[in-house]
């Protein structure tokens, strides 16, 4: 079992293109067996300290093992969205990690 965090920044004005591109991309998660355990929206009032800047989503997902999360990187369906992708995120931060 693998575990991704990713910190996603959206572009100023590019919320509703990325919401487009979660609709698709978030369902497909289940065919590699993964599982979206969170998707966080922080505010700012929830951020009670660091040095870093606030991300417009937080994402927690679980996959069973390493290969079904790179076999979900490259779906077919995901990829002919990407341009949405490209278009909304100015940068993330993905963490990989196991459960202690």
């Amino acid at each position: 079992m693998i575990y991704i965090t990713q910190l996603i920044y959206v572009v100023p004005g590019q919320e509703r293109v990325f919401d487009e591109f979660e609709r698709i991309a978030i369902p497909i998660i289940a065919r590699y067996n993964g599982r979206l355990l969170l998707r966080i929206r922080p505010s700012d009032d929830g951020v009670i300290g660091g040095e870093m800047e606030k991300p417009y989503e937080i994402h927690l997902v679980e996959f069973d093992s390493s290969e079904d999360f790179d076999r979900f990187k490259m779906d077919d369906e995901r990829a002919r969205f990407l341009h949405l992708k490209e278009q909304s995120i100015k940068a993330s931060v993905l963490i990989q990690g196991t459960k202690l």
